[in-house]
């Protein structure tokens, strides 16, 4: 008899599994179960199309259940949700148009995906509240808009999709504010690189508002109110503020739930129950820097998962690697991308953390095009093996973290990365990409060629006068601002005034993006000052610290 495989969830993971499976077995019983009115949807795409980018809405619905039927021979059930599941019988118990029915399955696929998280904000459930996580979440969005003409949007969450929608309503001439719990946009991000985010957003007209909650919203006066007591306009609110997974129907079948709140697997991707597999934002998966159990709601993973639980629902024995994270989104005018772990999750995994940032053209300045991008990477000091990277500026990030990306998964080492032969031209990258770069000051950092401390550390040092921040830059940038307290010693006249600095406290060497403050530290490791350090990212960096006092003038 044909094998009966349901799947139960049908955007990214289970749609991919449908297809998968149908191309490994041409005579399965393939069945999707959706408790939506659509199949295989781009829900990566919705803020794009309320922005105008996306021109058609029919672009975002990638099948149908015409299609499925025509192409695949796969039965879809829309608008049909999963009750519960009998597992010593192997039936799923299904509400849809036509009444409760029970639904056999030989292998059962479990994809539902996740729910955006709706905090407790007094107000909440007003009629210009929303989320977006569908399309029609995304079409009310579109209809209010329309009708309603809201001059302001407030956006509650600092996140991929909150920013996306943030740059949607910019793109539509709204007044923008976007609220933060954390002390930075993008909580997976380093606070530098959020910082960056955030410049973007502010640059682009947005009010960005970080550590602070929404505590209440007034549907008369179209404002809301935070938790200092700060009132914001908010004539549309949009609410993105985490998402959980859909794990009830799995909780009550008595299938465990791991640690992160995600169906627990094994690396094939099946449950405890030899018949049920698992796909997507509900599951967790294996991080693949560190091994830790994880959530990783992203479409990449999400459409990898589908093949693998698939692929051994219908008896093979496929492995899942775990996921890296890598993603990348577009803030306003930049981009902004990362992969493995940042800074702060390496430390708090328990890594001899290292962590170097640069700031460097995309690809030659004599050529049209040139953009300075910025890229951290991270890589345990105990044998320098790469252990994440993030990336922001105006061209060509993406391309460096995937990179990055390749090389986690191979093991490499900053070592490795600094023989990388990257192609280079003139219109495409320089002689050193910016990637060898910071390999080569990771490899300088730890083996004491060039010592370099954080702008975090350096902040903190020279606030409390424990060490003293030493400006290499020109006059012309030293005069357009300079970190209270600092001295003055222009690189090209370093040698000339060694004379000028003590020799009994540490000594940070500030330059405009970290190089010249490198090629300072090594004139004066030379002429016998030790207590020294270069300030990796210079004042690029150093000026994205909240403990930064720029120097009255």
């Amino acid at each position: 008899m044909p094998k009966r495989l349901l799947i139960v969830g049908g955007v990214a993971a289970g749609a991919t599994a449908a297809a998968r499976a149908r191309r490994l077995d041409e005579s399965a019983e393939i069945t999707i179960v959706e408790k939506g009115p659509y199949v295989s949807f781009a829900n990566c795409g919705l803020p794009y199309r309320l922005s105008g980018d996306i021109q058609k809405r029919s672009q975002l619905i990638l099948q149908t259940p015409e299609g499925f039927e025509a192409r695949y021979r796969v039965k879809v059930l829309l608008n049909t949700e999963a009750l519960s599941i009998d597992r010593p019988g192997k039936r799923l118990r299904v509400r849809g148009p036509e009444g409760e029915a029970e639904l056999p399955y030989d292998s059962l696929i479990l994809a539902q995906g996740g729910t955006p998280f709706m905090p407790p904000i007094a107000g909440s459930g007003a009629a210009h509240v929303f989320r977006l996580w569908t399309i029609p979440d995304m079409d009310a969005i579109e209809a209010y808009i329309q009708k309603e003409k809201p001059e302001s949007a407030l956006v509650v969450g600092g996140g991929f999709i909150g920013l996306e929608a943030a740059e949607a309503f910019l793109k539509r001439g709204l007044k923008v504010s976007v609220v933060e719990l954390t002390d930075h946009l993008m909580p997976p991000a380093d606070r530098d690189f959020g910082a960056m985010i955030g410049r973007a957003f502010e640059e682009a007209g947005a009010k960005v508002l970080v550590g602070r909650s929404v505590k209440s919203v007034d549907a008369a006066a179209k404002t809301a109110l935070l938790d200092d007591g700060t009132s914001v306009p908010a004539g549309l609110v949009l609410v993105s503020a985490g998402v959980r997974p859909n794990t009830e129907l799995a909780k009550a079948a008595g299938l465990e739930i791991g640690p992160s709140g995600g169906l627990a697997l094994d690396e094939g991707l099946r449950t405890a129950d030899p018949s049920i597999w698992g796909a997507g934002d509900m599951i967790e998966v294996s991080r693949i820097v560190d091994g830790k159990k994880v959530r990783v709601p992203l479409a990449g993973p999400a459409n990898r998962e589908g093949r693998v639980a698939a692929t051994n629902a219908l008896g093979g024995a496929a492995k899942f690697r775990g996921a890296l994270g890598s993603s990348v989104f577009k803030a306003v005018d930049y981009t902004f991308a990362m992969t493995g772990l940042s800074e702060k999750a390496a430390r708090d995994s328990g890594f001899d953390t290292g962590a170097v940032v640069i700031h460097k053209g995309n690809h030659v300045s004599y050529m049209p095009g040139y953009e300075e991008l910025s890229l951290k990477l991270v890589y345990d000091r105990k044998d320098g093996r790469i252990l994440g990277a993030e990336g922001f500026g105006k061209a060509d990030v993406e391309k460096r973290i995937d990179v990055v990306a390749a090389s986690i998964l191979g093991g490499l080492t900053v070592h490795d990365l600094a023989d990388l032969d990257l192609a280079s031209a003139p219109p495409y990258n320089s002689a050193n990409d910016a990637l060898n770069m910071a390999a080569f000051a990771a490899e300088n950092e730890l083996s004491g060629y060039s010592p370099a401390l954080s702008a975090a550390e350096a902040s903190r040092l020279a606030s409390s006068g424990e060490a003293l921040v030493l400006d290499v830059r020109t006059y012309g940038e030293y005069g357009r601002g300079h970190a209270e307290g600092s001295v003055h010693m222009p690189l090209d006249e370093l040698r000339d005034r060694l004379g000028e600095l003590p020799r009994d406290k540490p000594i940070l060497v500030a330059s405009r993006a970290g190089f010249e403050g490198h090629v300072a530290l090594r004139q004066l490791v030379q002429h016998g000052f030790r207590n020294l350090r270069y300030i990796s990212g210079g004042m690029t960096s150093l000026r994205l610290e909240p403990g930064y006092r720029e120097a009255a003038e």
